[in-house]
């Protein structure tokens, strides 16, 4: 028999934790904790996220969620989890329903969050232990939290196929896949005038400075290239200072790097008037700023990993060595006339990641959870590894 909870739809008290919070300014977590906890307010259910303070801001509400902030220690190898820690220790005083942990690398407080009989489930991610940033000690801990997370977790959530593949064949077990949402970004321009652009008049790039993200490889092959188009960049990195320096030696006179934009509306037009937008990130499963750029669409030529045909499929163009760049960069330019068609098959296929879908998904993994219904076939009695990873490349997904 169905539990009181499941069958009278009662609101849910969920609490999220693991992520700076919100407003989303950041990444992919951020992102998803706003736009799912924002709807599932919406139908009612109490959604308490833990937030890191962002120069000095403490909103005790936003989009209809309870915010909690935790401050954090200001190391890279400490911050997550550090805020994480404090996060853990409010919750455990102030119990919710469920649990819903961000980052696999937070696995070590599971055991805490389960004791206080709290159901929860862990959104593992990307493959963080192949980030650059991350070496020796700290890629093993990132390889053992994988473990952790996989035994002490009542669910999985893995946001793209090659991440809910990656964990059947590394350790036999099942996820809940629940991808991102696309947001439709509409056909303005207004903005463009201030940075002295026009609308199909250059490429764009939008990344984090980080190796796996190749920025590096696509600023050295646009460099390369024949281009006409300038190519815009996007982004910076707080802790990779010698990085940006190489990327911006890499770099020609057709080269603008922008740093960060924080004002959306502006982001959203320059995806949208691109000519072309490159992806380059090739770790982290469903990646934010490929759904912006498909729901813009910002006709996209990607880094050839699983993750980004996964979203792309056929709309796309793909590279992997600087060459690669230099081709699909130019052959887009030599076809200005396939411009229209390449746009609607991009924007077709963010008709496939929508917001409102993946929050129900989100509520019905809640109420599973806390219905105690049995989210996992089983949970492994050990933390071992029982195989190998799957290669991650475009090859992988066609043979």
């Amino acid at each position: 028999m169905q539990s009181k909870a499941r069958r009278s739809g009662e609101p849910l008290s969920i609490a999220m934790v693991g992520t700076r919070g919100v407003p989303a300014r950041y990444g992919g977590f951020e992102t998803a904790v706003e736009e799912v906890g924002s709807r599932l307010a919406e139908r009612g259910h109490r959604v308490v996220v833990y937030c890191r303070p962002a120069d000095g801001e403490r909103p005790a509400e936003y989009r209809g969620m309870e915010l909690v902030h935790k401050g954090a220690m200001h190391r890279r190898s400490l911050e997550t989890l550090s805020h994480t820690g404090l996060s853990v220790a409010h919750l455990l005083r102030h119990r919710t329903d469920v649990a819903l942990v961000f980052n696999a690398a937070n696995s070590p407080y599971l055991p805490l969050i389960r004791a206080a009989r709290i159901p929860v489930a862990t959104h593992v991610d990307g493959l963080e232990w192949k980030r650059d940033k991350w070496k020796g000690t700290g890629r093993r801990y990132y390889r053992l939290a994988e473990s952790a997370a996989v035994r002490w977790s009542d669910g999985l959530i893995a946001d793209a196929q090659g991440i809910a593949d990656y964990y059947r064949d590394e350790f036999h077990t099942p996820t809940r896949l629940i991808a991102y949402g696309a947001p439709r970004v509409a056909d303005e321009s207004d903005l463009l005038a201030s940075l002295g652009l026009e609308p199909q008049g250059y490429h764009l790039l939008v990344a984090r400075f980080e190796p796996e993200n190749h920025v590096h490889t696509i600023v050295d092959g646009y460099r390369r290239s024949g281009a006409r188009l300038p190519l815009i960049v996007v982004g910076s990195a707080p802790y990779a200072d010698a990085y940006t320096a190489r990327v911006h030696e890499l770099a020609d006179d057709r080269v603008r790097f922008l740093g960060g934009v924080w004002d959306q509306r502006l982001l959203d037009q320059l995806y949208a008037n691109a000519f072309s937008y490159l992806h380059g990130h090739s770790v982290g499963g469903t990646n934010p700023s490929l759904l912006r750029a498909i729901g813009a669409g910002a006709p996209t030529l990607a880094y050839d990993v699983v993750f980004n045909r996964e979203v792309l499929g056929d709309s796309g163009a793909y590279f992997t060595t600087e060459g690669d760049v230099a081709r699909v960069v130019e052959a887009a330019e030599a076809d200005p006339d396939g411009h229209p068609g390449r746009r609607a098959a991009t924007r077709a296929r963010a008709a496939g990641y929508d917001w409102d879908d993946v929050a129900d998904k989100y509520e019905l993994l809640c109420r599973d959870l806390a219905d105690r219904v049995q989210v996992r076939a089983r949970r492994p009695l050990t933390i071992q590894r029982v195989g190998s990873a799957p290669r991650l490349t475009g090859e992988a997904v066609e043979s």
